[in-house]
């Protein structure tokens, strides 16, 4: 018959959530506000309950076991179970909370939703702040929502991790966006046309790593010629009006910018796939009332 354990009590999962992230005695007790020998007797009575090291020294400090690193999620996933049974849990109002909310956001898609999204926000909690953070594919997203750094994140990117919470918005088309004076504006594009006009993009990701739009060009042996790159898109519509660049976006992007400048928007002559929007979320933060109000404000806002 297997032998019973001691159960491990919040106060020794608050000590193996701080040791695992902190990788250090010294800094878990400070961040405890424990001393180092009450933070090196948890450790010791955690190692005998898993019969693991869970840390283990490395060149640079204590680095988690496997089972270390694999007891990560589920004890932070357990302490924040725990908080929410130890919390009475009231009501949400938006219009008393005064809750700093944090929103990831590719530069390019703020223009679509933020307006809105502010306007309805301060009418529903004026107590509250709302902070929007720009991220690019290569940021670390899931994780800033795994900490607890971002609240949602709203993207479009075509592979979005599984393993967050998800909200589909809208699916958009891809079209073309030029100068009214461009000598395409009014004939339209073929697909000779596009592929030898000169075109403005975004400046990629990273060295190995193409944007969606000549990833989708490279798998149909296309290539377009692309002469000038940009860090945002927010640049691109002024960077059209007095040149013969086409910049390649959505449907929505390009017709908020043609209301106000002397764009035109061109249906693709290339079949790119819809763009589909979203918003995700960790775990963590399924189950609150306050990030559900949230994600249906921004529904309501696009």
């Amino acid at each position: 018959m297997a032998s019973y354990r001691d159960p491990i009590d919040i106060y020794l999962l608050r000590v193996l959530h701080t040791l695992l992230v902190e990788g250090s005695v010294t800094r878990a007790a400070v961040k405890l506000n424990q001393s180092q020998p009450a933070i090196s007797a948890a450790l010791k009575r955690l190692r005998d309950i898993t019969g693991d090291p869970l840390l283990v020294r490395g060149k640079s400090g204590m680095v988690p076991t496997e089972r270390g690193a694999a007891l990560l999620e589920p004890t932070v996933n357990a302490l924040h179970e725990i908080s929410r049974i130890a919390m009475q849990q009231s009501r949400f109002d938006p219009a008393s909370t005064m809750r700093r909310f944090r929103i990831g956001s590719p530069d390019y898609l703020n223009i679509l939703f933020v307006p809105r999204l502010v306007e309805a926000f301060r009418k529903a909690a004026p107590n509250a702040a709302l902070e929007l953070h720009p991220l690019s594919l290569d940021a670390h997203y899931e994780t800033a929502l795994e900490e607890g750094q971002f609240d949602l994140v709203i993207g479009n990117w075509p592979e979005a991790p599984r393993r967050l919470h998800r909200r589909d918005l809208f699916t958009d088309e891809v079209v073309c966006l030029v100068s009214k004076n461009h000598p395409h504006a009014r004939t339209g594009l073929t697909e000779a046309d596009y592929l030898r006009a000169a075109h403005l993009a975004p400046t990629p990701f990273s060295s190995t790593q193409r944007g969606p739009i000549d990833t989708y060009l490279a798998r149909a042996r296309l290539k377009r010629n692309v002469v000038v790159m940009i860090p945002y898109f927010s640049l691109a519509p002024a960077l059209l009006l007095k040149t013969d660049l086409i910049f390649t976006a959505t449907r929505r992007f390009s017709e908020y910018h043609a209301r106000f400048l002397p764009l035109a928007v061109l249906d693709s002559p290339i079949d790119f796939p819809p763009v589909q929007y979203y918003i995700l979320w960790h775990s963590r933060s399924h189950l609150s009332d306050e990030i559900q109000w949230l994600i249906g404000l921004i529904a309501d806002s696009i």
